[in-house]
């Protein structure tokens, strides 16, 4: 595609030029997230850090009319494009970020001014300009004992087609005004908690020309050993109208509406953190948050680390391997192609708040629904909370039985009163998560041949642990077939979800070492039609490929793995819209 290919020479082009000079501006908030300070001087005088209490207070206090409010100002300030105006007080990205500035502290004046305002400054040239800032609020935690580190960040930098025309009006109101509003919100409201780790709420700069913003501030990590336990990335997160050309996985189809469902995209499949995570955050919606709120929302745990052909600020900290997912729309209003024919409003002039039907002069129909803005807010926010209060993960043994049983014992972080056992076969998605009241607890398995579990630490109040990483089994009571009596040494496991929709994950399973040239995974339909090639690495026992088909695709494929032109094992899989 033009925009991917584009957007890739312009990213090598730029990348020459590293970011150096990464600096907190800010020497208090630099030690506090560098873990070198006393939680007492920040504590708070009426301290609020237990679960219940956070989790009402946010979903209570997070307000669509405050959304309503910062997505104005922002709309006042023209392009926030990153090599936009940086003097004038009134348009560009510079009087954007210095408006962000002001509101985190004005923010944490209300709160005991427990939130510590900087810039992370980096030296890097972006479109002609050599030095740039992300605007950032550190809320400092109450364990000198555990330092670690959760991001909830947001991209405050918007664009037309090309990544450098700071000339053409580009408001960004969904892509990110939204993801900032988000952020800036959360700051507002969590603020007044206590958390056990220190929260860094960030509207990072230079998303939109390559993630340099996020890739500055998850190097400043890398370069200083912060340990990040958790980022929580938003980018285009509050509008509900799908555009012509959404990027694939997305929605239906123009025009269609939504504004119950949410997308959380992460890497990686079998034995992921970063799914992991995903998993976790829909738990929390799940179980802290759907039995209070008045409009129920749906989470989608996508196959994919991001829409196909495209990247967020998620991406620069996984490279890093910090744990990291990114929550955006169901519907999306196009695939910023900008194209001939091209209709959609991301990336154009279109990409406002609404339009005045009446002619009065006031906006009376918003393309971003603050209400849904408000819901996506509040799921991020418990998430967070939960990562920044919640145990230390445990680490555990399995021990299988002949009557569809497994038992798990935990073997370190044994001091926990209920652990967490969490089940998954066919999806994205854990299928039963189990509560033991020991360190020692058997669950029951349901049919099938292949398993995924993982465990997480529960403490006193009931708030979980981040889950471990995954550990897969087979099926212990059935014959397993004797893979190394099969001359290929190899097996090709059945797809990952199915049916699926949008992306799914192939799996092959190598329990010993083969020697070979090129491995390969075909799509063909049912004709025998080549659908789709992808190469395939066969270096350890589990070895995986995503296939990315979009939204729209039904019926019934085949998938072969084929080792240096031999089709050497093949199953089905379905499609399904």
């Amino acid at each position: 595609m033009r925009y991917l290919s584009t957007l890739l020479i312009l990213f090598a082009i730029q990348g020459l030029f590293a970011q150096t000079n990464i600096l907190i501006t800010n020497p208090e908030a630099d030690n506090v997230i560098k873990g070198n300070f006393t939680p007492a001087n920040y504590a708070a005088t009426n301290v609020i850090n237990d679960k219940i209490n956070i989790v009402q207070g946010i979903q209570n206090g997070v307000n669509s009319d405050s959304l309503h409010a910062y997505l104005e100002r922002m709309d006042d300030f023209g392009t926030r494009n990153t090599g936009a105006d940086t003097v004038s007080n009134v348009t560009g990205i510079g009087a954007a970020r210095r408006w962000a500035f002001d509101k985190f502290l004005e923010f944490s004046e209300v709160n005991e001014n427990r939130l510590l305002v900087t810039y992370l400054q980096f030296d890097q040239t972006i479109c002609a300009m050599n030095q740039h800032r992300n605007i950032c609020a550190v809320l400092p935690g109450s364990d000198a004992t555990n330092h670690e580190v959760v991001i909830i960040e947001g991209h405050i930098d918007s664009r037309c087609d090309t990544p450098c025309d700071i000339n053409c009006l580009a408001e960004g109101m969904e892509d990110n005004g939204s993801g900032s509003a988000l952020v800036l919100e959360l700051a507002r409201v969590m603020s007044q908690f206590t958390y056990d780790n220190t929260i860094v709420f960030m509207l990072t700069i230079g998303e939109e020309q390559g993630l340099y913003g996020a890739n500055a501030f998850s190097q400043y990590c890398v370069d200083n050993n912060i340990p990040v336990k958790a980022v929580f990335n938003n980018d285009v997160v509050g509008g509900i109208i799908c555009g012509a050309t959404s990027s694939a996985p997305s929605c239906p189809g123009l025009n269609d509406i939504d504004s119950t469902n949410v997308r959380f995209f992460s890497y990686g499949g079998n034995n992921s953190k970063y799914k992991q995570f995903a998993r976790f955050t829909k738990l929390e919606y799940k179980e802290e948050l759907l039995p209070i709120v008045d409009v129920p929302m749906t989470i989608h745990i996508m196959a994919g680390e991001d829409r196909v052909g495209r990247g967020g600020d998620h991406i620069p900290f996984r490279e890093d391997d910090f744990t990291s997912m990114r929550t955006t729309s169901m519907n999306e209003h196009g695939d910023a192609s900008n194209g001939v024919g091209y209709t959609d409003r991301q990336h154009t002039s279109e990409d406002v708040l609404g339009i005045d039907t009446t002619g009065d002069g006031n906006l009376d129909s918003f393309f971003v629904d603050f209400n849904y803005l408000g819901r996506n807010s509040v799921i991020n926010g418990v998430g967070a909370a939960m990562v920044a209060i919640g145990p230390n993960m445990p680490q555990y043994d399995l021990v299988s039985y002949s009557d569809s049983t497994i038992t798990v014992t935990i073997t370190d972080q044994m001091q926990y009163p209920q652990y967490r056992i969490g089940l998954r076969t066919n999806t994205n998605d854990w299928d039963t998560v189990y509560t033991i009241n020991s360190t020692v607890g058997t669950v029951q398995l349901p049919p099938g041949q292949w398993f995924y579990i993982s465990v997480a630490s529960v403490d006193s109040s009931g708030v979980e642990s981040l889950f471990t990483n995954e550990t897969y089994i087979i099926e212990p009571w059935l014959e397993v077939p004797d893979i190394e009596a099969n001359v290929t040494g190899y097996e090709l496991l059945q797809n990952k979800p199915n049916p699926f929709d949008e992306a799914t994950i192939i799996t092959v399973y190598v329990p010993e070492s083969e020697n070979y040239t090129n491995g390969a995974i075909e799509i063909r339909s049912l004709s025998g039609e080549l659908v789709k090639s992808l190469p395939i690495e066969l270096n350890g026992e589990l070895n995986e490929v995503l296939y990315e088909h979009g939204f729209g695709a039904t019926g019934v494929y085949t998938y072969s793995l084929v080792i240096d032109g031999e089709v050497i094992s093949s199953k089905r899989m379905i499609f399904a819209n």
